[in-house]
């Protein structure tokens, strides 16, 4: 039977830890989605025995991927190995990642099948705000979303993606960016722009277990979490106004939301899932 989805788990020194998120997505979602291991940089000791691919160059063995060149790097891996056309979506998510024991992807793909206009969708997390404004076992479409688990159609990434630049730097986000700050809101703007949506849901649980970047950044071999924080900040600002000329992502979100509140003009039949 065809799998539909293909999942990403993105490792650095953590193979305990990636092997357990493995094993549990596989046993309920093993019908659904393909799952696929990237080494970022990890030592050869602290390689995932379900591993499928290990970035070493020199500088990704200093410095790792960061979860969206890391994705860029997977994505574009299996477009080479030519098995991206043979998935509807794609499930980019971090190793720290905990989810409940139900058959998540089904859920995603459920709601994906329904929404065809949707691009994007992130489960919810119950540390989250967005909780309160979302309907139970619903969704809503959003304008802004929190990174590191993300679910994508991937009708929507070939008509955005880079194929004239290989590897991590530029296949479906902008790996200039390092770390990060600002790319989701990137995404987002293109979704929207090309008359898409994006979407969290309460159907799925996501829970990022912060604990590993607090107490394992030496292992990970990553700044400690408070300099990571103000480097993903002070350079992604540094992108944005240089891509951009924003001067702060209140700027940069902005941008976005016209997009958005666009879409619900070009398409009143999802004004229900405005927020």
């Amino acid at each position: 039977m065809k799998k539909r989805v293909a999942t990403v788990i993105l490792n650095r020194n953590l193979p305990e830890v990636t092997n357990k998120l493995y094993l549990k997505l596989k046993k309920y979602n093993q019908k659904e989605s393909d799952i696929f291991i990237l080494e970022s940089g990890s030592d050869q000791k602290k390689l995932s025995k379900y591993y499928t691919w290990w970035a070493k160059d020199p500088l990704v063995k200093k410095n790792g991927l960061r979860f969206f060149r890391g994705m860029n790097y997977a994505l574009r891996k299996l477009y080479d190995e030519g098995s991206f056309y043979n998935y509807d979506a794609f499930f980019l998510i971090t190793n720290d990642s905990e989810f409940e024991n139900k058959r998540i992807i089904k859920k995603m793909l459920n709601i994906l099948d329904k929404h065809k206009k949707l691009a994007i969708l992130s489960p919810c997390s119950k540390n989250w705000g967005e909780k309160k404004i979302i309907p139970k076992n619903g969704i809503k479409y959003f304008w802004f979303l929190y990174d590191n688990a993300l679910f994508i159609r991937r009708k929507f990434i070939e008509e955005i993606f880079d194929l004239k630049k290989p590897g991590y730097k530029n296949f479906l986000f902008d790996g200039t960016n390092f770390r990060g700050y600002g790319l989701e809101s990137e995404i987002i703007a293109k979704a929207y722009s090309n008359h898409w949506s994006v979407a969290i849901t309460s159907s799925v649980w996501r829970e990022e277990n912060e604990k590993y970047l607090l107490n394992l950044s030496h292992v990970i071999k990553t700044d400690k979490y408070d300099k990571n924080l103000k480097l993903y900040i002070h350079e992604g600002k540094k992108w944005m106004k240089k891509k951009y000329g924003f001067s702060s992502k209140w700027s940069m979100n902005m941008y976005v939301k016209n997009f958005y509140d666009k879409f619900f003009e070009y398409y009143p039949e999802y004004r229900k899932y405005k927020i």
